[in-house]
């Protein structure tokens, strides 16, 4: 029996995933298991394995694709096996039964609903799989479910795709997609300017990305029109999209600068003791690097500073009382920030291996939705990079984050002498708005004491 293979979803967030690769090509064979193809969510790019053996026998979506989650990509199963029925309307191949039903529909009750930006055009003897709810909410409100894409399982039309399909549609009196339109006002966009292509002359995702293209194209041509033809070379430059990891890099930056006060504190540390810790270990057997320590030590400090470890919720403010570092790691397509569960209750050897294990997998595109997700703080660090000092975004919705530069040999003045101390600049940024000035400035006097007396850790 054939097997569709579904677009899924990594992380709770995720409403789409891009398909990068496909490992196996269309007729090759396939073991359940075996990686089948590369996907780029809003995280990273991660190998998806197949769901069961057999025969690729036909790949719906190339390389490039951007694809719903739980959209059907491919179709696994025997040479000569009629695998039609498949390929038709996700919403009519494998309804689970009613109770089934009525328990994800309960489910996705408390998940995030994210209206398609496209519109169903079915033919009106096509069957289409609703709650009972989610039709009376549909046929109280005169609205034609036809219209709406369903979250719930194989499309599934639950009440909550109502509901959001009409507060998107009360925002907008031009007929355009949620999507669309949320394009649209990022992009300061008059909506009257837009033709829309979809039913009733909907205005799509397609639509406004088409626009913004034209207006694009017409501030280039307007530019190279107004330079002296004798200084071009013919050379335009190239446009790269900003989507997937980059987008949301984007996205999460804006919202973190405009959603929060940040401010920041720097303080330099002599790490005389800390390189002698290190060289210790080492000789030891004991291999630790200086993120290691700082790793330690910050997550010490955060149990004793708890608003440096909070995060600004509708309730008020929540402490938490257990530390999930973050380390931000550099990847070729952007920026992620894994982080360490418990790294409270560690040793510094369990640090240092949870560490590499965790920044190997980043690097790798192999992280779980667990593993860079519910993180409490952040370290940032570019030393290896030759920075000096520099200051952080905070990484919402925690409520600070720490910068660190390289270590420096710097004269420094002791008493009537001037002596070189190896000196390391750290950068605090913290949400202002959950944490005083006078906080932020003991919290990093309490790691600069632990790092210039790290025995204290051991």
């Amino acid at each position: 029996m054939a097997t569709k293979v579904i677009m899924p979803k990594q992380g709770l967030q995720m409403t789409e995933g891009t398909i990068t690769r496909w490992i196996i090509a269309e007729g090759g064979k396939v073991e359940v298991d075996q990686p089948l193809f590369e996907m780029e969510t809003d995280k990273l790019t991660i190998e998806i394995t197949a769901p069961a053996s057999g025969t690729l026998l036909k790949i719906v979506k190339g390389e490039g694709d951007v694809v719903p989650i739980t959209e059907t990509i491919a179709v696994i199963g025997e040479p000569g096996e009629d695998y039609s029925s498949l390929l038709g309307d996700a919403v009519q191949a494998n309804i689970e039964p009613a109770e089934a039903l009525k328990e994800e529909a309960q489910k996705s009750a408390t998940a995030e609903v994210t209206v398609s930006d496209k519109v169903i055009n079915r033919d009106p003897s096509e069957r289409v799989f609703i709650t009972p709810r989610a039709k009376t909410t549909a046929a109280e409100k005169e609205i034609d479910y036809l219209e709406i894409y369903g979250t719930g399982p194989e499309g599934l039309i639950i009440e909550r795709d109502i509901l959001a399909y009409i507060e998107e549609a009360a925002k907008n009196k031009i007929r355009i997609s949620p999507v669309a339109a949320k394009i649209a006002k990022e992009n300061n966009i008059d909506l009257s300017l837009v033709t829309g292509t979809g039913v009733s002359g909907r205005v799509m995702k397609e639509d406004v990305e088409k626009f913004l293209e034209a207006k694009a194209t017409e501030v280039v041509n307007t530019t190279e029109e107004s330079l002296p033809s004798a200084k071009t070379s013919g050379r335009k430059g190239t446009i790269v999209p900003c989507k997937g990891m980059r987008k949301v890099i984007s996205d999460r930056m804006m919202e973190s600068l405009h959603g929060m006060a940040q401010a920041n504190h720097r303080m330099k540390v002599d790490m005389t003791e800390a390189i002698k810790l290190r060289e210790q270990l080492k000789k030891a057997g004991i291999k630790v690097s200086f993120n290691d320590i700082l790793t330690k030590v910050v997550s010490k400090a955060l149990i004793e500073f708890p608003y440096m470890n909070s995060s600004m919720v509708e309730e008020g403010i929540l402490l938490k009382d257990y530390v999930n570092m973050g380390l931000a790691v550099s990847v070729p397509n952007g920026l992620i920030v894994p982080n360490i569960k418990d790294a409270d209750l560690m040793s510094l050897p369990e640090i240092a291996a949870a560490s590499a294990d965790i920044i190997q997998k980043a690097l790798n595109g192999k992280l779980g939705p667990d593993e860079y997700t519910n993180g409490t703080f952040t370290i940032s660090n570019l030393g290896m990079f030759d920075i000096d000092v520099f200051t952080a975004i905070i990484n919402p919705p925690e409520s600070g984050i720490l910068a660190v530069g390289k270590i420096e040999k710097t004269p420094v003045v002791e008493g009537d002498n001037i002596v070189i101390k190896p000196l390391l600049t750290l950068s605090l940024t913290y949400d202002h708005r959950t944490i005083d000035g006078a906080l932020a400035a003991q919290f990093l006097q309490r790691i600069k004491q632990l790092l210039m007396n790290p025995y204290l850790l051991l």
